[in-house]
């Protein structure tokens, strides 16, 4: 499906009027001309959990922007084996530009919705906005200073701690009410509890009696196993080790 029929307020696709992309992510530094444009090739698509949405060394012929939902990005080793390698959120950008072939997977971990337009058509509005090459490379700067924390995270933090830290980093990127005044947060948890484990490396047992041990603090309250209610982020983000 594309936004080529449809009707423009104020010379900006409508589609792209509410879209969390438009006003907090990448296509926030296009004009109006330039999001018609990318709008004329852009297409509206869903996927349930666990389809791929890029495969490891896959030629790259297109880009995305989550508009919702959680995608799960794996690396793959020879042998087999995979390691989470980090998630992402609306209104994230999604692919790599200016590469040939991907050099990761990526898998709708719930049911993700996203906005999809071809490799051509933004690399072209790179060069010619520097607005957007900026855009860009503050998302990747942000993407590294976060890999930096994680590897924190999983290299000196306790088991308790990264348990926190993943909830908190979840409750900060799925629930829009959460702020800096530590509201309460209501989640469902994007990842089985093997994919946590996975992600923290840690073993399922462990991850199962943090959430325990959470619960049991009165810092978190669980819901048919995936429905998270954080009654206080402040209190969580204590327990995250600073």
């Amino acid at each position: 499906m594309t936004v080529r029929q449809d009707i423009r307020s104020f010379r900006i696709p409508v589609l792209c009027g509410p879209c969390k992309a438009r006003h907090h992510g990448v296509c926030g530094a296009l004009d109006p001309d330039q999001l018609v444009a990318l709008a004329k090739t852009s297409s509206r698509q869903k996927r349930e959990p666990g389809v791929e949405l890029i495969g490891n060394a896959e030629a790259i012929g297109s880009y995305s922007n989550v508009l919702s939902g959680v995608v799960k990005l794996t690396k793959s080793l020879s042998d087999g084996r995979q390691q989470i390698v980090g998630l992402r959120f609306a209104p994230d950008f999604l692919g790599r530009p200016f590469k040939v072939e991907s050099a990761i997977n990526a898998e709708a971990a719930t049911t993700v919705s996203l906005c999809t337009f071809p490799k051509g058509a933004i690399e072209r509005m790179m060069k010619e906005s520097p607005e957007l090459q900026n855009r860009l490379l503050k998302q990747t700067l942000n993407e590294l200073d976060a890999a930096r924390e994680w590897m924190v995270t999983l290299g000196r933090k306790t088991a308790l701690e990264k348990v926190a830290s993943f909830l908190l980093m979840i409750a900060r990127n799925i629930d829009p009410a959460v702020d800096p005044a530590a509201r309460s947060a209501c989640f469902d948890l994007p990842l089985t509890r093997v994919d946590i484990a996975d992600f923290l490396g840690l073993s399922d047992e462990t991850v199962s009696r943090q959430f325990t041990r959470l619960r049991a603090d009165g810092l978190i309250r669980i819901e048919n196993k995936r429905y998270v209610t954080v009654d206080s982020v402040s209190r969580l983000e204590q327990r995250c080790g600073g």
